[in-house]
């Protein structure tokens, strides 16, 4: 039996997509197990470039059957879309190659407005959601008041459903003032998504555990990354579900036993999107052209990305709550044309107090008492988009991954010099 899970190692936004992509050639299921269309995975590919939000990363390669597990909260009109977004560039993704299971959670309009809603209501205190219903369909869940996806087999009874949710959740509505949406318009539409997608329900354990016992590869494609995790993240600055590696054993519903290789991703710098502590912050002009060099804008919000130098004491709290075997470090190509590079190796505080792990349990307000201590490595000025082994990197790029090994103190097995496919450093 083999599963590979793939992890963000930072605050999400690392370049998943393009990691499962290069590793589901291998692959017999490629299954996503978390979030919702609140991530974004975009892989560039002979030439196109397609941003993922559901439809996991493997749906490239021909082989590859491809699974949204239950863990996943779906947007069913956003589904349909990247279906037919798919089928116009010619990458098939109908039944045959698409399942959905039929444990996954449904999102609503009213989760949406919700969602919106409760965020502006906190004010200065607002997280900064995607207003994508991603929250408020989770706590539904967690209720037990929520839809399943197994339920659009009967698209008749799953349109009653929906009406009656939605009113529940305008009564919701009316106390923050909100227009409520209109539940049979609601009902309608979802009727129509229940007869489109049905033939793609399926028993999404089974299908995972079938393939394990048969000795097939199941990759494992998370969203979002640690620092968002529910339980393990900067709260209350982070997503609704589990970002980290144990979250695609209950998300998609197997053993630890069967887990053969955890692979954490990470950017060469740091991004994050939305509120919240961040150390190693620029909000200079070397913040602003990381940012355009790395068209660090969201997939799918657009929102522009706040970005830092590279921490490698997140990276270290990242290797030991994910259990990583290996990290592949994208965007090294973006730091090309910097004259020096700093990397944070430790946090410390007035008191003399050091760490070298990320503390994030004792809240954001304890870390914000942290600044980081940086290392300085010398820049290169040569483009490394054309490497492709290590002996290819100029020594300066080389002796920066090289660096990065020894501080987290797990080996970089992919290295990103751009944003195609095959630009891709292996060791």
């Amino acid at each position: 039996m083999s599963a590979i899970i793939v992890v963000g190692a930072q605050w999400g936004d690392e370049g998943k997509g393009r990691v499962v992509d290069y590793l589901a050639q291998e692959a017999h299921l490629v299954a996503r197990y978390n979030g919702g269309d609140n991530a974004g995975h975009t892989v560039v590919a002979q030439g196109r470039t397609l941003k993922l939000h559901l439809v996991p990363s493997g749906i490239l390669h021909r082989d590859a059957l491809c699974l949204i597990g239950a863990g996943v909260v779906v947007n069913p009109e956003r589904l349909v879309e990247e279906i037919e977004a798919l089928a116009e560039l010619g990458v098939a993704a109908g039944p045959e190659r698409l399942k959905l299971s039929a444990a996954a959670h449904i999102i609503l309009p009213s989760h949406r407005a919700l969602d919106g809603a409760r965020d502006a209501a906190r004010g200065q205190g607002a997280i900064g959601t995607t207003k994508r219903g991603i929250g408020p369909t989770y706590a539904d869940k967690a209720a037990r008041v929520g839809l399943r996806a197994g339920e659009m087999g009967d698209p008749a009874r799953f349109a009653e459903r929906v009406a009656a949710l939605v009113e529940e959740h305008n009564r919701r509505l009316e106390r923050y003032g909100v227009e409520p949406v209109a539940p049979d318009e609601a009902a309608e539409r979802y009727r129509a998504y229940a007869e489109r997608l049905s033939p793609y329900l399926t028993d999404g354990t089974a299908l995972v555990g079938d393939a394990l016992a048969a000795g097939k590869t199941v990759l494992c494609e998370g969203a979002q990354g640690l620092l968002l995790d529910i339980d393990h993240g900067t709260y209350p600055y982070v997503t609704s579900s589990a970002t980290v590696a144990g979250g695609a054993l209950t998300g998609l519903g197997f053993g630890p036993a069967a887990v053969s290789q955890v692979i954490g991703v990470a950017k060469a710098y740091t991004t994050r999107v939305g509120r919240g502590p961040f150390p190693t912050e620029l909000t200079d002009a070397i913040g602003d052209r990381i940012r355009e060099v790395g068209r660090e804008y969201g997939t799918t919000t657009g929102r522009p990305r706040r970005c830092g130098w590279l921490d490698v004491v997140i990276l270290r709290y990242a290797a030991r709550v994910n259990g990583l075997d290996g990290l592949a470090l994208t965007k090294l190509d973006v730091l090309s044309g910097l004259e020096r590079l700093r990397v944070a190796v430790a946090y410390e505080r007035d008191d003399g107090a050091r760490t070298e792990f990320f503390p994030a349990e004792f809240g954001v307000e304890e870390l914000a008492r942290w600044r980081p201590v940086y290392e300085e490595l010398p820049g290169w000025e040569e483009d490394i988009s054309g490497a492709r082994r290590r002996a290819d990197l100029p020594p300066a790029a080389r002796a920066y991954v090289e660096r990065v090994e020894e501080w987290v103190g797990v080996p970089l097995v992919m290295v990103g010099v751009g944003p195609g496919r095959e630009q891709t450093v292996l060791s």
